[in-house]
């Protein structure tokens, strides 16, 4: 089974995506290499950005074994995200 992806679908411009960053730093270094965690520019990436319908940023996909298991638009506090990420490990 593969570990839990996190996609961070964002934007330069985007004042809650610059919110959203430092929260998801702080994930990265609490679950280490047992999940990814991904940025993904939506202006640089528009076709990954349809292919997964993003209409509003920042939105999280978390995603394991290629599943879209939970989603959440706008910024998401920390620990509504690490207990998700502890349901899929």
């Amino acid at each position: 089974m593969g570990k839990p992806i996190l996609l961070d679908f964002t934007a330069t411009w985007c004042g809650p995506c610059r919110m959203q960053k430092p929260i998801l730093d702080k994930l990265e270094k609490e679950f280490g290499d047992r999940v990814e965690i991904k940025g993904i520019d939506v202006d640089q990436n528009q076709e990954l950005a349809a292919k997964y319908s993003i209409r509003v940023v920042p939105t999280l996909v978390m995603e394991k074994d290629d599943v879209e298991a939970r989603r959440f638009t706008g910024v998401t506090q920390g620990n509504v995200l690490s207990a998700e990420f502890n349901k899929l490990l």
